[in-house]
């Protein structure tokens, strides 16, 4: 598995995988698009004005859009946020990330989690902060078995630091 930024050569992949996100109604945490005017090129040219923090939307911070990747298909979201504000260090935390439906259960949410990391402890991220609703198991699986203590339970989203020092 491969966690990298999208390219445009990756635009079949990522549409197909967007489009089963919609199809089973499944939430898409670390992915973000509008689809009701969804264009890809635009998308990419956004996420690389996220990551320097331009044309932010209100309440939005800088954030880095990666995607994982098996033998070129698209299977999840992960999205590196490079501060916090205040819903973020309540309710989101620093990572955000999902698997499409179809691939779930094979290791890549905490492959993906794992290899980015790195990536944080890069951007000068000392402690990162992942969060999970109380009923989601799966993804408090992937936070524990890369590092996270729980620290507490906000409004039914437990918040979980990993100390990259």
């Amino acid at each position: 598995m491969e966690l990298r930024r999208p390219t445009l050569a990756d635009k079949e992949t990522v549409l197909a995988m967007m489009t089963e996100f919609e199809k089973m109604q499944s939430d898409h945490d670390g992915g973000f698009w509008d689809k009701e005017r969804f264009d890809y090129e635009d998308w990419l040219a956004s996420n690389q004005d996220m990551e320097i923090g331009l044309n932010l939307p209100d309440g939005w911070v800088p954030a880095i859009q990666l995607l994982g990747f098996v033998d070129d298909e698209a299977v999840g979201f992960l999205n590196l946020r490079l501060v916090l504000n205040d819903y973020l260090l309540n309710q989101g935390g620093h990572i955000g990330y999902s698997v499409r439906p179809s691939v779930r259960g094979k290791g890549y949410a905490k492959d993906m989690l794992m290899q980015s990391l790195p990536l944080a402890k890069n951007k000068n991220i000392q402690r990162v902060l992942v969060t999970c609703r109380q009923d989601n198991p799966a993804s408090r699986s992937v936070i524990v078995a890369n590092g996270g203590q729980l620290e507490d339970v906000r409004e039914g989203v437990e918040r979980y630091w990993i100390d990259l020092t």
